[in-house]
């Protein structure tokens, strides 16, 4: 199944009900059950719990949407002011403008400051790349 451009779950309920009441005009009674099975079908699944997982899980994040999270290990407020889905879909480059910049030096004597900042992340918002701690990198959720 590729869930690249699976539509949230509100979306997938209201093909079902769609799908439904058309089958019923043409003289095809159907279940909503059996509706919301097919609409898994349609789109790859193996059933409905199948797609309303995958669709469900899936962090919603547009351009211009306030987030906050980690960055290094540090906490963040941002802007998404980039995002694109990348390769397969299973990921998405973000880029993040920080409310206010985030000294991502840990040197009493040095410092950097960073105030946009670009990531990849899965759909759970969570990045791939991980710290000398193992933590990931960047850790995005909605504010």
């Amino acid at each position: 199944m590729t869930d690249i451009n699976i539509a949230p779950l509100d979306e997938l309920k209201a093909q079902a009900k769609r799908l439904r009441d058309r089958l019923r005009k043409s003289g095809h009674p159907l279940s909503h059950s059996e509706a919301l099975e097919l609409v898994a079908h349609q789109h790859g699944a193996r059933d409905w719990n199948t797609l309303c997982a995958v669709a469900g899980n899936r962090l919603k994040l547009r351009v211009g949407d306030k987030v906050q999270g980690h960055y290094l290990g540090l906490p963040f407020v941002a802007e998404i002011r980039g995002l694109t889905v990348i390769g397969d879909g299973g990921h998405r480059r973000i880029t993040l403008h920080f409310d206010e910049p985030v000294d991502v030096v840990r040197f009493d004597s040095f410092s950097s400051y960073r105030q946009r900042v670009s990531g990849e992340i899965g759909w759970d918002g969570r990045s791939t790349r991980r710290t000398s701690d193992g933590q990931p990198q960047l850790v995005v959720r909605p504010a």
